[in-house]
């Protein structure tokens, strides 16, 4: 059984910082990606970064420069460290693991993914 659990979400100012954290646990070895996505209110959930199994890591134009998403392997960690936040990064964020087979949707493509997190929440205020 698989779980992924999201920590670090929280309230900051606009130009703050907030790192993510997602703990996974269970079958995590045939993990090949795994990503951040958030879900503002009444907006679909969006891939925001990934990073594959060779560390190659995908992020959405809207975040580019300001987050990083990294993992700790031997912790079974993955990180967002979120710089510069904005109002509009205000969203639940959850944590997401692709295993298996590949379809090639590409990894902020919310159907790639067969895990998730319960998410936590990240308040930008101006």
């Amino acid at each position: 059984q698989v779980q992924l659990v999201e920590s670090g979400g929280g309230s900051v100012q606009s130009g703050g910082s907030l790192r993510l954290s997602c703990a996974a646990s269970g079958y995590t070895s045939n993990f090949y990606a795994m990503g951040w996505f958030r879900q503002a209110p009444g907006k679909e959930r969006e891939g925001v970064a990934a990073i594959d199994s060779y560390g190659s890591t995908s992020y959405a134009d809207s975040v580019k420069g300001r987050f990083t998403i990294s993992q700790d392997n031997a912790k079974n960690t993955l990180y967002l460290q979120m710089n510069s936040l904005k109002p509009e990064d205000t969203a639940m964020y959850y944590c997401a693991a692709a295993a298996d087979k590949y379809y090639g949707l590409g990894y902020l493509t919310r159907a790639t993914y067969n895990y998730w997190g319960q998410g936590t929440q990240v308040t930008v205020s101006s």
